[in-house]
């Protein structure tokens, strides 16, 4: 039973937040990846590795690509700090989302509408559901660009195509959530490849790369720079992987006593960090190449088209567009897979909605495909990246919705137990929170003062 009021000055035991009839979320492969014991530490890392990286591949999606490529080319190698930071922020928060999964048995959603009023947990959930509309723009119109850049395809054409996405995931499931999680490394890997080729063929300065990852004062003081920095953080720290990392670390059937969840804690931890250090590497790729051939030259590079169209002449290398498009296809394909599962676990778990799987998915699909085409009529292809960089944006506008709880209920004594964030996870998690919402503040206060002063 959910606690009652007049008991909240006496703690319960953490079970007393469970409840009897509650259905973990994706109850279709729940438990479904079985970790044997009496295994050594690396294969039972290899048993529990794979949630980190299906979360991984939404900090490395289209929407990353253009603030990234907007970030490099105007302003160097500056903002490197800046997906630092956002890494590192991200790594903190991802592994909160583990814990509170791991050891509630459910994902932050059910957390949200099992804690809050009903007119609260509506309202938390239609700004989710913004936030995945936001991402799945960016990851939908990212796809149909790649498409568009490797066979000619329009846009349109492309959005709609993504539908499949929903047919590959049921699929991938029905097979076992392993196959689906081996997909998803496999395109990591490529698009890592492709990147790691690209800085080869780029040859960027190390000493300016290096002194990049130093923050700088001056990104808080230029709007431009700031305007793309917090496009950058909404692009790293994505809402909706916080709902969607809470939630598949339960499909690893672990012994559910204090010692087998702090081992799932842990395991889990070390998966997301090193999955997120991917993310890292790629995310900073994009910037260093951005940074390396278009930074300090007459080339404008406004869109991901102008990048790929200008890569080969610049660096003189055939192969580097058509290299720059596969791993963009691969990155656009891997956000959709998740971006769709993370979908339905926000449905499911705010409004206790569940209905077919299929067409749950393409619910969640269209969600993304109808405004994307909306946009693409209106604006052209010419304006699909400034509507990226608009997405990511949104996208850190509704973080502290999602962080905000997520740090209330790990830190909570009487819904974790003995599993609670301790007093410096607290520390440091309320720092991020604090970074977030006054980064958005000042993005605001800069918005409206621009519109005021026209």
């Amino acid at each position: 039973m959910i606690d009652e009021p007049s008991q909240l000055n006496s703690p319960p035991a953490p079970r007393a937040w469970q409840r009897e009839n509650h259905t973990p979320s994706l109850p279709e492969v729940h438990n479904s990846v079985p970790v044997p014991s009496g295994l050594g530490f690396w294969r039972k890392l290899l048993a529990f590795s794979g949630p980190g990286y299906l979360v991984a591949v939404g900090y490395m999606d289209p929407g990353n690509w253009a603030t990234d490529l907007a970030g490099g080319s105007k302003f160097g190698y500056t903002l490197l700090s800046v997906i630092l930071i956002s890494n590192l922020m991200a790594i903190l928060l991802q592994s909160l989302c583990a814990r509170l999964g791991i050891v509630t048995g459910r994902d932050l959603a059910q957390a949200c509408r099992d804690h809050y009023s009903k007119p609260v947990t509506i309202v938390l959930w239609l700004l989710c559901e913004v936030a995945i509309c936001a991402c799945d723009l960016a990851e939908v119109i990212g796809s149909a660009i790649a498409l568009n850049l490797l066979f000619g395809l329009p846009l349109i054409w492309g959005v709609c195509i993504t539908v499949l996405d929903v047919l590959m995931i049921l699929f991938l499931q029905n097979r076992g959530f392993r196959y689906l999680e081996a997909l998803v490394v496999t395109l990591i890997l490529t698009i890592g490849g492709c990147f790691l080729a690209e800085i080869i063929f780029s040859r960027p300065d190390l000493a300016a790369v290096l002194g990049g990852f130093v923050p700088k004062f001056e990104i808080i003081r230029n709007p431009e720079m700031l305007y793309i920095a917090i496009g950058i953080l909404g692009a790293t720290v994505m809402p909706h992987n916080l709902y969607l990392h809470s939630s598949i670390v339960q499909t690893r059937k672990y012994e559910q006593t204090a010692g087998g969840k702090a081992e799932a804690i842990k395991f889990a931890t070390i998966d997301s960090t090193i999955a997120l250090m991917f993310a890292l590497f790629i995310n900073a790729a994009i910037l260093i190449v951005s940074a390396a051939t278009f930074h300090g030259t007459a080339h404008k590079v406004a869109e991901i088209e102008d990048a790929h169209k200008l890569l080969s002449p610049v660096l003189g290398v055939t192969a580097a567009s058509v290299i720059f498009a596969i791993a963009l296809l691969a990155s656009g394909q891997n956000s959709t897979l998740t971006g769709t599962l993370a979908g339905q676990i926000v449905m499911e778990g705010f409004i206790n909605l569940r209905i077919r799987p299929w067409l749950r998915r393409l619910i969640t699909r269209l969600i993304a495909i109808v405004p994307a085409v909306i946009c693409i009529a209106i604006y052209g292809e010419s304006g699909t990246g400034k509507l990226l960089v608009l997405s990511q944006v949104i996208l850190s506008l509704q973080l502290p919705f999602a962080v905000v709880p997520l740090i209330l209920f790990t830190s909570d004594r009487r819904k974790m137990g003995e599993f609670a964030s301790p007093p410096w996870v607290k520390a440091l998690a309320w720092l991020t929170a604090a970074i977030i919402i006054v980064l958005n503040v000042k993005l605001l206060w800069d918005t409206a003062s621009e519109m005021l002063g026209k």
